[in-house]
């Protein structure tokens, strides 16, 4: 118990003198307004998805509206709590590293502020309209447009602006789960139809007709499987946005996990995976394999990889002097008790480019291969979490956006994708998919959009009963998925450069 508390009050203590810090700089109330503005994010991408995961239980009257969108608001509510932080790390990672820990908080602000409006922005616009756009595309375009922004203000090449890699990874998820919502769907109704033909699943509901009672269970724990799902995935999604704008405004305080850099004895864990990751590079087996690229080689491909005086492999910027920096970091750490607040940001930029190299490595030394990989994991604890009064905020933001603003989606996902009313089979068989699809994702680690998910599963059982597709809405709901990156890149891109360029920051 005594753990427990001296680890509360180490949480606090950080805390407290971070906003302190924030306060003394001037910058508290733009922190409050950007945090607050995150939560606002979360709170519309709440009602923005909620007609994802109830759509078809008020549709089929499975449950009442008031029920089923309380229903979901608690789902999601909890989901953020279970869905871990993989998601969260991944949205952080678009970024380069250096561009959070450039010690500049007004610059940063002004990032924030424009990520955040770009996104709110156009998510409002489409559910204005009742389309079913995607608050994932919708973020992720935001942030790829301040890299871009960034990348722009310092005459620097724009494609050193993203962490492509990651950006590749998501990019890829994103646009494989509709293909798998929509194909899994098709299936599924096209089997119910081949072997339950003469179902009533197979009907659109009846005004004042209540499906039956094994289809209301069916779509009820479908209905929760995606509002936990998308708590997961979504939610984290905002945990993401918390922690960009912390550890930008705040590096010193935020830019690694207090309480694991605040031990000697987990310093000295860290410190052990360190010598583990030397030894596995010092052995002489690595050297006979001549080719290692440098993922940090952004001109020209790094054929040939030297081999220093200690004997380790090296790339460029060396894996040796990384490890050995982040080394000596942690052995001054440990006798001083933590590291120390001036070092965090620093030492944050040291683990990601030492990380990027190692996860290089694993593909070109796989006898070793596991034995990085662990360490890569190990280390990188200290800059992947999220403090717990960062979940409850975003929970509760999602939580209760989720219990407003779901009419005008149900009715378009229940009545104008496909040329007739959606059945319960089609409703079903969808919110299975998406739940399926959403929570995988999530313990991937890759943020997928819900609206996708369930849009294009719709579409695919609608194929599979040969209902017909209503274009003219299948089209309007393409356009704003196609609009979305674009756009949101080019608003935040430029909303970023304006007022970085109009008060000279």
């Amino acid at each position: 118990m005594a753990g427990v508390y001296s680890t509360l009050a180490l949480v606090w203590s950080v805390f407290n003198s971070g906003f302190e810090e924030a306060a003394s700089s001037g910058f508290l109330p733009l922190l409050g307004l950007a945090l607050l503005l995150a939560c606002v994010f979360e709170f519309v991408n709440g009602f923005h998805d909620t007609a994802n995961a109830v759509a078809t239980v008020i549709y089929t009257r499975s449950l009442r509206p008031w029920v089923a969108v309380v229903w979901s608001g608690f789902c999601n509510f909890i989901g953020v709590f279970i869905g871990g932080i993989a998601v969260a790390m991944g949205i952080i990672k678009l970024l380069p590293a250096e561009i959070l820990s450039s010690g500049n908080a007004a610059l940063n602000l002004a990032m924030i502020f424009s990520m955040l409006l770009s996104a709110i922005a156009w998510n409002l616009g489409t559910w204005y309209y009742g389309i079913p756009a995607s608050s994932s595309h919708t973020m992720i375009g935001a942030i790829l447009g301040i890299g871009l922004g960034n990348a722009h203000l310092r005459g620097v090449p724009l494609v050193e602006g993203i962490n492509w890699s990651k950006a590749g990874d998501v990019g890829a998820a994103l646009l494989v789960s509709p293909a798998i919502g929509f194909g899994f769907s098709a299936m599924g109704v096209y089997l119910l139809r081949r072997f339950r033909s003469r179902s009533r699943i197979h009907h659109a509901p009846r005004p004042h007709e209540r499906a039956p009672w094994h289809v209301r269970m069916a779509l009820i724990a479908t209905s929760t499987g995606v509002s936990l799902a998308h708590g997961s995935n979504d939610g984290q999604k905002g945990v993401g946005l918390i922690m960009l704008i912390l550890i930008a405004v705040l590096p010193t305080q935020f830019a690694l996990n207090p309480v694991l850099v605040g031990t000697p004895e987990k310093l000295s864990e860290f410190r052990a995976s360190i010598h583990r990751v030397q030894l596995a590079l010092n052995d002489e087996s690595l050297q006979d394999l001549p080719k290692v690229a440098s993922i940090h080689s952004r001109h020209e491909v790094v054929t040939k990889a030297p081999v220093s005086d200690s004997g380790m492999v090296s790339g460029q910027p060396s894996i040796d002097r990384l490890s050995a920096e982040v080394d000596a970091t942690l052995a001054s750490s440990i006798q001083n008790g933590s590291v120390p607040l001036s070092e965090r940001a620093r030492l944050r930029n040291s683990l990601y480019s030492l990380d990027k190299e190692l996860k290089a490595l694993e593909k070109k030394f796989p006898q070793s291969a596991s034995v990085i990989r662990e360490e890569r994991k190990n280390l990188m604890k200290m800059t992947e979490y999220a403090p717990i009064w960062v979940l409850v905020m975003i929970a509760m933001s999602l939580g209760v956006g989720t219990m407003i603003g779901w009419k005008r989606i149900v009715i378009t996902i229940g009545e104008k994708i496909g040329k007739t009313h959606l059945t319960y089979a089609q409703g079903a068989v969808s919110e299975l998919v998406a739940m399926s699809t959403i929570g995988l994702s999530a313990l991937a680690g890759v943020p997928v959009s819900t609206t996708h998910c369930l849009s294009s599963g719709i579409a695919g059982g609608m194929v599979a009963s040969r209902s017909g597709i209503h274009f003219g809405m299948v089209r309007s709901m393409l356009i704003a998925w196609f609009l979305t990156l674009p756009v949101t890149i080019l608003l935040s891109a430029g909303l970023f450069v304006s007022i970085s360029r109009f008060y000279s920051l």
